[in-house]
């Protein structure tokens, strides 16, 4: 791992190798112990998860780990459950349970968050960010790390409504649905005032604003009641010094250039969006982080695999703030050779 060519990296003063991060993949025990030696599984007590897990970041070369702090735990048992599906190998985290918050779109509609979670204190906010950074930084002090926000705005509707009265809220109202979107901004918008007064160097802000085809209202809606509060969100914690990388899943291609305008620094992505876009406009004043289609690697030949590290690092390794990563996530249903092969183009190709 590399703090100092991950820092590099996030001030756009180019390293002499490509960095880069990867997603999930600390839970696929087969990998880790193939490439640490260590035998564990989903089984193995915690202390030797973890340190299993640490030892293959390790060896994996991180430099960047992504972390955010404000989840849909701040709502309490004010939320939707929307139920998951299995994703870990030994399907520890399926949940058939579905809980929905209101009866019909029209009640999500008149949902006031100030009234329901209050105001929180701006010294507690500001502490709990300085610790959750204080304390990434000791779990994985080789590589750049954070605090923020995963619930910033549409992510912060999607946890408390669900999709299913999202989109039926949004189909029913736009314009009240652009107001319940302004109200939870008002409410969220204080853990972004206690950013800008914490002790920290780099806020992820997490919204996740499309869909794999796009964005799922029309774009004009987001341009009225997201990216406004995105500017008065970031506003500060800019003019505080702080870095601001923007992270959202799906294909958020139609919206780089709102967000830019919007003052953050960088973009983390999955496959869908345009990466040769944001190298070709912002490659040489943003970070930007991922691109690489788990698809490759979960189906895909050796030389697939190579020609998605290759297409990757064509349109990134003369950018100075590039960092490789599976964009989608390393799932544990990867196979074993095909990660080992994936790391191994890496590691071929990463020195400039």
């Amino acid at each position: 791992m590399s703090f100092e060519d991950g820092w590099a990296a996030m001030n756009l003063d180019m390293p002499r190798r490509v960095p880069r991060t990867e997603y999930s993949v600390t839970t696929h025990w087969a990998l880790i112990s193939a490439v640490t030696g260590i035998e564990v599984c989903s089984e193995s007590n915690e202390a030797l998860r973890r340190r299993a897990a640490r030892a293959f970041m390790k060896e994996w070369n991180y430099d960047f780990f992504w972390s955010t702090l404000i989840g849909g735990d701040e709502f309490g048992e004010r939320r939707t459950s929307m139920g998951h599906a299995i994703y870990e190998a030994d399907g520890s985290d399926y949940d058939a349970e579905v809980l929905t918050l209101f009866a019909d779109p029209e009640s999500a509609l008149d949902f006031d968050p100030q009234e329901a979670f209050g105001q929180k204190s701006e010294a507690d906010l500001v502490r709990r960010f300085e610790q959750h950074y204080k304390a990434n930084c000791q779990s994985n002090g080789d590589g750049v790390n954070m605090t923020g926000v995963y619930v910033t705005l549409m992510s912060g509707l999607i946890d408390l409504l669900g999709w299913h009265t999202l989109l039926l809220a949004a189909g029913v109202d736009l314009a009240r649905f652009g107001a319940l979107a302004d109200r939870y901004a008002c409410w969220v918008g204080q853990y972004f005032s206690a950013l800008a007064k914490a002790d920290v160097p780099i806020v992820m802000v997490h919204d996740d604003i499309a869909w794999t085809t796009g964005p799922f209202i029309a774009p004009e809606w987001y341009r009225l009641h997201i990216f406004p509060h995105y500017r008065s969100f970031f506003e500060p914690i800019v003019a505080s010094g702080k870095k601001i990388i923007f992270t959202s899943d799906g294909n958020y291609t139609d919206f780089i250039d709102d967000i830019a305008g919007c003052g953050v620094h960088g973009f983390v992505l999955e496959p869908s969006t345009d990466m040769g876009y944001i190298a070709e406009k912002y490659g040489r004043t943003h970070v930007f982080i991922g691109n690489v289609d788990t698809r490759a690697l979960l189906g895909g030949s050796r030389e697939q695999i190579r020609t998605e590290v290759e297409r990757c690092m064509d349109v990134g390794k003369s950018c100075p703030g590039y960092f490789m990563a599976v964009g989608n996530h390393i799932p544990p249903n990867t196979p074993v050779d095909a990660a080992l092969y994936y790391n191994e183009v890496y590691e071929r190709l990463c020195r400039r």
